[in-house]
């Protein structure tokens, strides 16, 4: 299987990313990707899943959800700041309503309870500034469990200035060790900019890294592009990196069979030391890339 979908290979059914759980390999995450026009509406039934409704491009997205309504106020692009984010349980039907073309992504994954329908202002969302030097990332913390209730499913979005790292150390989380590593599959969905003064002919582009354990071998070594997704089922992820002359955005979705909706990681033994050499070394200034408020650590991702 391959665990590298470049864009245009996992479309679907009318969406521009469609992933869905499939298999013993990957059953409990999803992520598609729907491309409106203006005025367009769109109707999606949740089944047994639970939804975290993300705006990718595009402002005034409507949601309505059996009797609740919410306007999200969305963003031009995924670099310009947080968006507002809407959670629709399972058990139910939504409708978007885009006020102009827009993208929106609809992260899923299978739920055993149901928790209400709720929105994120974007006001609200946890922006932190993870890392420092050349490893400096801006992290949105708009569905991790102290933000978002729900059953099981975790997100966040990352945005990494051109010729930094993130999702680095690597890490893992792919074994039930109560207290210190939880069992999640994780999926990345990219977008990918040139800076400011890049030619016509530039071609925006990033990279992702997945390895094994000897017990359970994978291996990932993928140039990515806008639209591009990369599944975790388990092992070593990380980095995530902005080539120079490009800024990488990654939504991150996770979702796992444990008791517990907790996001708990372990580092690579190999390259868990890098962390301390952060201490001394200052954020990159050009964090963050919105004026959102924020919470600068220094932490591993």
């Amino acid at each position: 299987m391959s665990w590298h979908k470049p864009f245009g290979d996992a479309a679907a059914d009318g969406y521009a990313v469609s992933i869905t759980p499939h298999s013993d390999e990957w059953k409990h995450t999803g992520l598609l990707v729907a491309v409106l026009e203006e005025g367009e509406s769109h109707q999606v039934e949740t089944g047994d899943d639970e939804y975290v409704i993300v705006p990718l491009a595009g402002t005034n997205l409507t949601v309505e959800s059996d009797g609740d309504k919410t306007t999200l106020v969305g963003r031009s692009d995924v670099f310009t700041g947080p968006t507002d984010v809407a959670y629709v349980p399972r058990h139910s039907e939504f409708t978007l309503t885009a006020s102009e073309p827009s993208r929106v992504a609809l992260a899923f994954a299978p739920a055993a309870s149901d928790v209400p329908f709720q929105v994120i202002d974007r006001a609200d969302v946890p922006v932190e500034l993870r890392g420092a030097g050349n490893c400096s990332r801006e992290v949105r913390n708009f569905g991790l469990p102290d933000v978002l209730a729900a059953d099981s499913i975790i997100c966040c979005e990352v945005v990494t200035p051109s010729g930094n790292w993130s999702s680095y150390p690597p890490h893992k989380h792919d074994e039930h060790r109560p207290g210190e590593e939880t069992e999640l599959e994780e999926l990345y969905y990219f977008e990918v900019q040139a800076v400011d003064g890049a030619p016509s002919e530039a071609e925006p582009h990033g990279f992702q890294v997945v390895q094994g354990t000897t017990e359970r071998p994978i291996e990932v070594n993928a140039r990515v592009h806008t639209g591009d997704v990369v599944l975790v089922p388990h092992g070593w992820h990380g980095p995530s990196i902005a080539a120079p002359g490009y800024d990488l955005y990654y939504l991150n979705v996770m979702a796992g069979p444990g008791p517990e909706r907790a996001w708990r990681i372990c580092d690579d033994p190999r390259h868990g030391w890098v962390r301390q050499t952060w201490q001394d070394q200052p954020i990159d200034p050009r964090l963050p890339f919105s004026e959102m408020p924020h919470n600068p650590t220094k932490d591993a991702r």
